[in-house]
This record gives C-alpha cells, sequence and structure tokens, in this order.
C-alpha cells in the first residue's frame, strides 16, 4: 500500500467521497457531510446509484472482454460490492490498482486489498491532479504494455477547468497500449436546468466546487477514441446485456472508450 501512514480526517469540511457514502446510504461520513448530502434533490440521491451500478456493469464487461488490469481513480470509500470484487469473479488472476486522496478511504484499504490468491490489489494514497506520479505508482502492480482499464467514476466535476482536467485524462491515456480503455462518468445539468441551485450550491456550500459539464464538454474527454455502443449516455441507459435500458431521469452521463492501434 503506497502512500501508508496514520490518516488524519479533517471532520470540519465535508468531502466528496464522504457524501457519496452517505448517498448511497452508507455509514462512514460525518455531520458536515449528511448537511449537505441532506440538502440535495432525488435526483442526485439516485444519480449516485445510477453511477454505481454503471461501474459494477462496465467493470463486469471489461472483464468478460479479458481485461485484467484495472486503475480505478478516485475509488471512494468500499462499497460491497467493489470493482475487484466485480472483475475477479470473472477473472480471478486480474489486478486492480485502487486510488484516491480522502484518509478516510486509506482507513479502508484493507477492504480494498483482499483480493483472489490469483490476482492483487493495491491501494495508492494520490490525488488525481498529480498523474503522473499515479502512473508511477501503478507500474509496480500493472503492465502497461498490456491493456488496462482506467476508471474516472464521479471524479472529474470536482475538478475545475484551472486544474485541467482535460491534460489529466490525456497524460492517463496517453500511458496506455492499444486495446486499452477508459471508463468514465460524469456530472453534468443538461437535463437539470436549476442545477447549479439545487446541486452544485449545497456542495459549495460544504466547501466542495462542483464543475459539472454539458455533454459536449464530456465528451472531449474521449477524444482520440473509440466510444464503445451505446456510447456516452447518460449512466442508467449504459448497458451491454439484452436487458433494456432504465428511463430514470439521471444527472451523470456515462461511456466506456477504447485506445485506438496507433
Amino acid at each position: 500500500m503506497s502512500g501508508a501512514h496514520k490518516p488524519q480526517v479533517d471532520t470540519s469540511k465535508a468531502h466528496p467521497a464522504r457524501v457519496y457514502d452517505w448517498l448511497l446510504g452508507g455509514k462512514d461520513n460525518y455531520a458536515v457531510d449528511r448537511i449537505v448530502g441532506k440538502q440535495l434533490p432525488l435526483v442526485a440521491r439516485r444519480s449516485a446509484r445510477q453511477n454505481r451500478a454503471f461501474m459494477q456493469r462496465a467493470a463486469k464487461w471489461l472483464a468478460g472482454q479479458g481485461v485484467d488490469q484495472f486503475l480505478d481513480i478516485g475509488t471512494g470509500i468500499p462499497t460491497s460490492p467493489n470493482l475487484h470484487q466485480v472483475v475477479q469473479r470473472a477473472v480471478p488472476s486480474a489486478r486492480v490498482v485502487y486510488v484516491d486522496n480522502d484518509p478516510i478511504v486509506l482507513r479502508h484499504a484493507e477492504a480494498l486489498l483482499v483480493s483472489t490468491r490469483a490476482g492483487r490489489t493495491q491501494y495508492v494514497e494520490a490525488d488525481v491532479r498529480r498523474p503522473d506520479m499515479i502512473l508511477e505508482h501503478a507500474r509496480d502492480s500493472l503492465d502497461f504494455g498490456r491493456r488496462v482499464a482506467v476508471s474516472l467514476i464521479a471524479l472529474l466535476h470536482f475538478i475545475g477547468d484551472e486544474d485541467d482536467p482535460y491534460g489529466i485524462v490525456r497524460t492517463f491515456v496517453d500511458a496506455l497500449a492499444p486495446g486499452s480503455f477508459l471508463v468514465l462518468s460524469h456530472g453534468t445539468f443538461d437535463f437539470e436546468p436549476d442545477g447549479a441551485r439545487t446541486i452544485a450550491a449545497p456542495y459549495e456550500r460544504g466547501g466542495i466546487t462542483v464543475s459539472a459539464r454539458t455533454r459536449a464538454e464530456v465528451e472531449r474527454f474521449f477524444e482520440g477514441l473509440d466510444l464503445v455502443e451505446p456510447g456516452l449516455v447518460i449512466a442508467p441507459r449504459w448497458r451491454k446485456d439484452n436487458r433494456r435500458p432504465s428511463e430514470a431521469r439521471s444527472a451523470v452521463y456515462a461511456g466506456v472508450a477504447a485506445v485506438r492501434a496507433s
């Protein structure tokens, strides 16, 4: 486990991972996080569950395609089934590297490190704004000469334009071998015209900046990649089985894209 130390959790300020935990019905959050969560509209709570379900469907599909290496950035507080549990059911030898910068996630990292005997999991405490550092640590477990799936689930809407989110994603994509995948979900107000007031404002009152983006802005993260069907859609509509996609409202776009051969 990289960056291991006694975690110091700031309970005076809300954190996106802990708010998300509350939205999912978790217990690893504090009063400041619950204050934010309780102010959010129903669509935000629904979107959190839809986002989690998208992650599980995408991970299962990728494992079914034979992908056995995963780099999950912005992991969040463990909520079963975690990504490694999903993929190692299909590929017991799969290797998963989890990355997060919230000390409370580090407290629970042991739950993320329970791998199958044939596989491996690693936890790295790092900030997505330092992609080169993350890649350096990830190479301890992952072979970037082979296919890797990089997942950025409900993370980039907490990264403002001043931190160059497109450059961050490009750094990760440029490190990937052909046939690798980018898995991404991102908050939007395209279907919530009052979202700046009902969704962003409660976060911002809690000290969390939200940079919701339009479909066109989210699609930019996939430039130069080949989007997998059904393309970039709201989270409940992304699926690869024969079940009819949900028509429920959502405030999250989701997509999976493959790295082209050069």
